[in-house]
């Protein structure tokens, strides 16, 4: 698979290319979609939502399929998550040679090779010429819980500060690193303790310059934790499910040289801006910021689950023997899917078509933004942007307009994804195997949907 021209080239393994068009041969959801989603209500928890109405049923460049053969275009990569796009044929050819091997030994009981080669290929493409090493885990959250781990028994401290419109996870200790509430952490504590929030650089809402945003940051960890006291410090580099909320030039240099001043540990979570995403590897690098440890999952491994922790060799041998690990972490077939898509990442110039997409996301939007004063900021890095939507009289986040609007390009076939710490923020994070035209013809779509609104 490749990008010529902002033109897909395609066939994956196992079938024909999936034509490259929205197509809506039913309203949403089709008869069959609907059919599914009764099963759903009547089966599955009623806490386990979803956003689009249709039952996938293919998926590839940057179209989703569904069970009555509509064609919607992808602009939320399964929340950046097939950033190299669904079922690419590297991936899909690793994952059935690993499969026909065998499943799962444990890595912990009979270790194998495509765990190993995951970690170093971690090791070399983190930020930091430093000397590192991994560990292999499930889910984003289990990443975030691990590097804590790993931090306070390096440390021999208690405390973390994560920030606000921050998200990490959904686990009790995630929970409780993560900012908003509602949905994610209402009516579910007691949280773990020791946990701590200090304000974010927000540009579009604070005024404030990175630095002075970082000394307002830092006055209220040294006065109200301590660094004495304080085991680690975790930030997205850009907030995710918090806005897609670019930090002013300058607050995250400062945050990380005032750990490494204080013997903190400064975790980078890269769940949703790693692997290409934002125009970088990572998005740490796009500010020279080399963390001490970074956590990694969605992106990683072409849409299996894996997540992981690298760092610091020193800090990540911190642990005892069998205090890292678990049953299902680095799954030889997720590893396998990895190995192909960091190879991907690495040599089929996905840093370059990120900001390929990225500049046709910014240049529609901005073109929007100055003719709609209800889009109050466009931001983001590569092919992860977002849009904000206000009251252009107060300024205020319209929550309401956002759902209308996402609402409304979703019933007309385009995928997207709200965020953002009032409910009032569009977010983009198309594949990146997406053609140009389908890309435009989104935008377009979610353009009318603001017009019509």
């Amino acid at each position: 698979m490749s990008i010529v021209d902002g033109t897909l080239h395609t066939a994956p393994l196992g079938g024909p290319a999936l034509p490259q068009e929205r197509r809506l041969v039913t309203p949403l959801p089709g008869p069959r979609s609907q059919e599914l989603l009764a099963r759903k209500a009547a089966a599955v928890a009623a806490g386990v939502g979803h956003t689009v109405p249709v039952a996938a049923v293919a998926a590839g460049g940057g179209v989703v399929v569904d069970a009555d053969g509509n064609s919607l275009i992808d602009l939320g990569a399964g929340i950046a998550v097939t950033t190299v796009g669904n079922a690419h044929p590297r991936v899909v050819e690793a994952v059935q040679a690993q499969v026909a091997q065998f499943t799962h030994t444990c890595f912990m009981i009979s270790p194998y090779e495509s765990y190993v080669a995951v970690a170093e290929a971690l090791n070399r493409v983190t930020p930091g010429d430093h000397e590192k090493k991994s560990a292999l885990f499930n889910s984003g959250a289990e990443a975030v819980e691990n590097a804590v781990k790993i931090a306070r028994k390096h440390t021999g401290k208690q405390a973390v500060v994560a920030f606000d419109h921050g998200y990490h996870g959904r686990t009790n200790l995630t929970m409780a690193l993560t900012a908003k509430s509602m949905p994610y952490k209402s009516g579910f504590g007691p949280f773990a303790p020791e946990i701590y929030r200090a304000p974010l650089s927000y540009p579009y809402r604070d005024g404030l310059s990175g630095p002075e945003a970082a000394r307002r940051s830092i006055s209220l960890i040294e006065k109200q934790i301590g660094a004495d006291n304080l085991a680690a410090v975790i930030i997205e580099p850009i907030p995710g499910e918090g806005g897609f909320i670019v930090p002013a030039e300058g607050f995250l240099p400062a945050i990380m040289d005032w750990c490494r001043a204080n013997d903190v540990v400064f975790i980078a979570d890269e769940v949703q801006t790693g692997f290409g995403r934002t125009g970088a590897m990572f998005a740490s690098e796009h500010e020279g910021i080399v963390p001490d440890l970074i956590t990694t999952a969605k992106g990683i491994a072409g849409g299996l689950p894996l997540a992981a922790v690298t760092g610091r060799a020193d800090i990540m041998d911190a642990s005892h023997a069998g205090g890292l690990g678990g049953t299902y972490g680095g799954n030889p077939i997720a590893c396998a899917a990895a190995v192909a898509t960091i190879d991907a990442f690495e040599n089929d110039g996905l840093i370059e078509r990120a900001q390929e997409v990225g500049a046709i996301l910014t240049e529609r939007l901005r073109a929007l933004q100055a003719s709609d004063p209800r889009v109050g900021d466009v931001r983001g890095r590569g092919a992860m942007v977002a849009a904000e939507f206000v009251d252009p009289a107060t300024g205020e986040p319209d929550a309401a307009l956002t759902a209308k609007v996402a609402k409304a390009a979703i019933a007309e076939g385009v995928i997207v994804l709200t965020c953002g710490t009032y409910g009032n923020v569009i977010r983009f994070l198309p594949p990146l195997s997406i053609p140009d035209a389908l890309l435009r013809e989104g935008l377009d779509i979610v353009a009318e949907a603001l017009a019509n609104a």
